[in-house]
This record gives C-alpha cells, sequence and structure tokens, in this order.
C-alpha cells in the first residue's frame, strides 16, 4: 500500500474512533509495524499543520487522535448548542496536580498535601476520566495508587507529561514531604 492510500485509512480509522488509538492497533489496520504507524501519523499530523486545518492530530506516546483547534472552540459550542462548563473546582485542581506531578500516589498522600480530606476530588477526578487507578500499595489496607490518564494529556493539551511546566515554577509547600522521606516513599511504587 503506498502512502496516500496509508494516510487515508489512518485519518478515516481516527475520525470514525474519536478516542485515541494505539500505535499497535493502527499498525494492524495498516500492515506494518508500530514504529511505521507512529511516522504515518507524524507525517499526517505535519499536513494538517502545513494546511492550516481546523483539526491536529495529538500525538501520544502509545497513541495518536484527531483533535479540534482550541482556536475555534467557540464555533463549535455555538453549532452544536454546547454550554461552557465542566470546569475542575480548586479542590480538583490540586488533587489533579499533585496526582500529575508525584504519581503514582495514594489517596493519603494527596491528603497529607493538601491538609484536607481529598475524597470527594479524587471521585470527581476518576469520574471524569483524568485520574485511574495504577494498582494498589504494597501496605497495610493495600490503597489504591493513583495516576493520570491519556485524557488528562488530551484535556489540557498535552502529549506527554514531560510537557508539564516544572514544578519548581509554582514553589515548594512547607507541608509537602521531602522526596526521600518514608512517607513519600511508602507512596511511590517503582
Amino acid at each position: 500500500m503506498d502512502k496516500t492510500q496509508a494516510k487515508a485509512i489512518l485519518e478515516a480509522v481516527l475520525f470514525a474512533a474519536g478516542y485515541p488509538v494505539s500505535f499497535d492497533k493502527l499498525a494492524e489496520a495498516l500492515e506494518c509495524t508500530p514504529d511505521e504507524a507512529r511516522e504515518l501519523a507524524s507525517s499526517l499530523g505535519a499536513d494538517y499543520e502545513d494546511a492550516g486545518r481546523g483539526i491536529h492530530l495529538m500525538l501520544y506516546d502509545e497513541a495518536c487522535q484527531l483533535c479540534t483547534k482550541e482556536a475555534h472552540i467557540d464555533k463549535i459550542r455555538q453549532v452544536l448548542g454546547v454550554k461552557r462548563g465542566g470546569n475542575l473546582s480548586k479542590s480538583s485542581m490540586e488533587a489533579l496536580a499533585i496526582v500529575a506531578y508525584h504519581q503514582p500516589v495514594t489517596r493519603s498522600y494527596i491528603d497529607s498535601i493538601r491538609g484536607i480530606d481529598s475524597a470527594y476530588a479524587v471521585n470527581n477526578l476518576c469520574e471524569k476520566h483524568l485520574i485511574e487507578v495504577a494498582g494498589r500499595l504494597d501496605a497495610p489496607g493495600r490503597p489504591a495508587l493513583y495516576r493520570t490518564t491519556d485524557d488528562f494529556l488530551r484535556v489540557f493539551g498535552l502529549t506527554s507529561l514531560a510537557m508539564l511546566p516544572p514544578v519548581e515554577l509554582f514553589g515548594t509547600p512547607e507541608n509537602l514531604p521531602a522526596p526521600d522521606s518514608k512517607e513519600a516513599e511508602a507512596d511511590k511504587i517503582n
């Protein structure tokens, strides 16, 4: 199959899916390797950027997705009748930031940094699919370990966690356990 036909298939699959599709799955459809699917997706993404289109291709570590450009959000909302909303509360944003920068973490770790119970914020973030359970800590009670999801990356326009601004820009709260403390180590898994 030639490159033009492969790009057309890739575009059709991503458009129909509406969510991130793994390079492994794309490779099956394109009858190529996952690395070749990633290269093809990168090339298709460049095509969208060069053409000044209203959509762009988001490349993640293991998947890619067609998305609308944020510059057109007002017109999209107007035509589709989508009301503005879905904003996260301050407590949910605090909890999400803790998970994003320190993942995987337990809810008690989030509570210790915030200094308040975070059950509602964590449940809210799970319901919105911004964080998920990544496993269980090998400790009494086997508390859940939370990490961010691909939806988190998509919602915030990131392709990887490496794109997060350095945590040093925000300062260090005095109540944050030192990274080498026993409490912090207990909340991390290797």
